[in-house]
């Protein structure tokens, strides 16, 4: 049985401009209401940060108004227009610029830096891979289809949620004023990441519900194909400036994570055979993975252990071991 999506009529997409677009007798309200909320949602994502607040992060996350102007940009570019295209993606801009800004203010005032190495938050957002990709564009489409349903705007919080915009950008910052470049850099992928996802997918979902069709396309077929293939290549631009560099973190993540798994293996069988425990087994910055071993003296023999890592196919230099001695006094 084939399945028709309805086609929209002029009322909708009427809707859908009054819910993206800074427009009409209310503009200037609207972006006060979007300055205030992205400002306070900056203040709020940047201290669930600090603070390793996954609950924090999460009302920051659902308060914050950048999808907005990012859904702007896309219904902008599927109807061709132009003026509120450039007025979105400057408002996504200045948004994206001021939550960093916050971030780094806020940065500064700690006594300690706020990187990867210590706070959980910054870890989960500094190394995406292709599965946030695939998580990006599931809650892309969501957030499109309830922009065009009204009977399903409800799911609107919901997504706010799963797709994170401005705490990856808390963690831009942050880690800027840390000094920690690639987490930087990191994040910021994940933060263009959910962006390209929104762009793409709303703007498959805007044409086959039919949107394209109800705005101020060019009269002739000639404009209206060059309009149809300028959407097209937006969507394709964004799809290869997140793909090549999330298929590399995605490579270059599994590689790390399959050996790490691989000396946590050598190396339990070696601290068990030495009398000792594994406590832990962590990949440090440099990508070193560190081995930590506990256990009474004497210290066990570590040349066996670079002669099982080299057994196994391991390189010894990728690894340092920590031992810690424990002392047992019975009274």
């Amino acid at each position: 049985m084939e399945i028709k999506l309805p086609r929209l009529a002029m009322n909708d997409v009427a809707y859908m401009r009054e819910t993206v677009f800074y427009e009409g007798p209310r503009f200037r309200e609207r972006v006060s209401r979007f300055w205030i909320l992205l400002v306070l949602a900056s203040v709020i994502a940047a201290a669930g940060v600090a603070s390793d607040s996954t609950a924090t992060v999460i009302g920051a996350m659902i308060i914050a108004p950048l999808m907005v102007p990012i859904q702007g940009t896309m219904l902008a570019t599927v109807l061709g227009d132009p003026t509120n295209l450039s007025r979105s993606i400057g408002l996504m801009l200045a948004g994206a610029a001021a939550a960093v800004g916050i971030a780094v203010l806020v940065g500064l005032l700690l006594p300690v830096d706020v990187v990867a190495e210590n706070n959980s938050q910054v870890a989960a957002r500094v190394h995406p891979r292709l599965i946030d990709l695939l998580a990006a564009l599931g809650t892309g489409v969501v957030g499109s289809i309830a922009l065009v349903r009204r009977d399903i705007s409800d799911a609107l919080p919901g997504v706010a949620i799963a797709i994170s915009l401005v705490p990856p950008l808390s963690v831009v910052g942050f880690t800027l004023e840390a000094g920690a470049l690639l987490q930087s850099i990191g994040a910021l992928l994940l933060f263009m990441t959910n962006v390209a996802a929104i762009l793409g997918t709303g703007i498959v979902v805007m044409a086959l519900y039919g949107v394209n069709r109800l705005g101020e396309a060019p009269a002739t077929q000639r404009g209206r194909r060059t309009h149809r293939r300028n959407a097209i290549l937006v969507a394709a631009a964004m799809a290869v400036i997140v793909l090549v560099p999330l298929s590399v973190s995605s490579v270059s993540v599994t590689r790390s994570s399959l050996f790490e798994a691989s000396v946590q293996s050598v190396s339990e069988r070696w601290a068990t055979d030495a009398g000792w425990r594994l406590e832990h087994v962590t990949t440090a910055p440099d990508n070193t993975v560190v081995v930590s071993v506990e256990g009474p003296l004497p210290l066990p023999d570590t040349t066996l252990l670079e002669q099982a890592l080299r057994s196994g196919g391991l390189n010894p230099r990728q690894v340092r071991v920590v031992l810690v001695p424990a002392y047992t006094v019975d009274y």
